[in-house]
């Protein structure tokens, strides 16, 4: 009696989009389907809550990593920690390379569904100066390297916080999806504001040791004019510097930092996010726009190669690089998958999807920014909301992402918007 084989599914990557994924393939496609993850690291990385850990007194290579094989075990998905370094899409194979200790030689594997979640590469290296005189926030390495400056180091001189020019592709992108001049600007207005805090209880500063820049005409422009205009009034208010239409940072040295508008700004420090890049392996591939990211429909696959499928980062549907558009995706993911296998009818699994940007980020002194906003996708939609209630949701959504393993009820996102939205405390 012959047994039927089951799809194989690999998800390259184990951060958010890549854990979300797999998660909802199992949950949708049940046991029609082997899942492997392959991850270059055996944890999760919650990048969003580090600036919170590093300013209150935490380090996030303790508190901000969570272990991948428990929660991919709990739902009989394996688990293999090697670096990615080619994908043939013709072949269906992926090769890797074992990285747990140096000197593994390269392997390839077969796939009957792929789905891409790599997240992107933050191209500080591309930076002149940034290993010498740039900071960041964007790991735990980078947090605690900076914390450890702004507290036995530091000065008392200016600070700038912005970020580097994007560089978006443009082969497949649909009509309705803006150019974007920054991958995601909730990090630098978040460590503003919550840098600012920390300037004043230590008594080395305040808002106004800080300008914030940004390389478009509006700093955080995917929540809206609405929203941008009462955060740089809150933020004027307070005291910051604001500078735009900077177009890209073209050089950092010990005391300035240099635009390539040809501005310059004298500072001491420099904290920055750099461009969000593809991974160089998938450059040239056929399911890769002209800069390396994976093009999709809004049905997350490869129109040419329908057993591809990208999320989070890697997507090039997903502009800005935010979370929360990635977690939005990895539903889709996992119901086309589930549908392809014959354990979702294709009413259930082509459900409309209207795309969303949900952005919490930390002010310091126990409160936090809540930003709800369609507008950059067509929407009406622009919400601003600050206070205790979108800190306390921070806070517990890690608690919550942690206990759970990764995974977020499906009333958690609504909750947190009517909550958010309708609690004031």
């Amino acid at each position: 009696m012959s047994v039927n084989k089951k799809t194989q599914v690999l998800v390259l990557g184990g951060n958010f989009a890549g854990l979300g994924a797999a998660q909802k393939i199992r949950e949708h496609a049940g046991d029609a389907v082997e899942i492997t993850v392959i991850d270059r690291k055996g944890y999760l990385d919650f990048i969003p809550n580090i600036p919170l850990e590093v300013f209150e007194g935490r380090d996030p290579a303790f508190t901000m990593h969570m272990p991948l094989l428990e929660a991919l075990d709990k739902d009989d998905i394996k688990f293999s920690q090697a670096e990615i370094t080619a994908i043939d899409v013709d072949a269906k194979t992926v090769r890797l390379r074992p990285n747990e200790r140096p000197g593994a030689p390269e392997y390839t594997i077969h796939y009957d569904k792929l789905v891409i979640a790599l997240g992107a590469r933050l191209a500080y290296d591309d930076i002149e100066g940034f290993a010498e005189y740039g900071h960041a926030a964007s790991d735990a390495y980078h947090a605690n390297r900076f914390i450890e400056y702004m507290k036995n180091d530091y000065k008392g001189g200016q600070i700038v916080v912005g970020s580097a020019r994007f560089e978006q592709g443009t082969e497949g992108r649909p009509d309705w999806l803006p150019t974007a001049l920054a991958a995601c600007e909730g990090p630098p207005v978040e460590l503003s504001l919550s840098l600012a805090h920390w300037l004043e209880e230590n008594g080395k500063g305040s808002a106004k040791n800080i300008t914030i820049f940004t390389p478009a005409e509006l700093i955080a422009e995917d929540a809206g004019e609405k929203v941008v205009k009462q955060l740089l009034e809150a933020a004027s208010s307070m005291g910051f510097n604001y500078v735009n239409k900077t177009e890209d940072i073209k050089r950092l040295t010990a005391t300035h930092i240099e635009f390539a508008n040809g501005q310059s700004i004298e500072c001491e420090v420099k904290l920055v996010l750099p461009n969000w890049k593809p991974h160089d392996f998938l450059k040239g591939l056929p399911v890769s726009d002209e800069v390396g990211f994976i093009i999709t429909g809004m049905d997350m696959r490869n129109s040419d190669y329908p057993d591809v499928y990208a999320c989070g980062d890697a997507a090039a549907l997903t502009v800005p690089k935010l979370g929360a558009i990635g977690h939005q995706e990895t539903e889709i993911v996992g119901r086309q998958i589930a549908r392809d296998v014959g354990a979702m009818s294709a009413e259930e699994a082509d459900v409309d999807w209207h795309p969303e940007v949900v952005c919490i980020g930390d002010m310091g002194g126990g409160k936090a920014f809540y930003i709800h906003a369609t507008s950059w996708f067509g929407g009406d939609i622009q919400e601003l909301e600050m206070g205790q209630i979108p800190y306390l949701q921070k806070v517990a959504y890690k608690e919550m992402f942690f206990r759970r393993h990764g995974k977020v009820p499906n009333w958690g996102v609504p909750l947190a918007k009517w909550s958010a939205e309708h609690i004031k405390l």
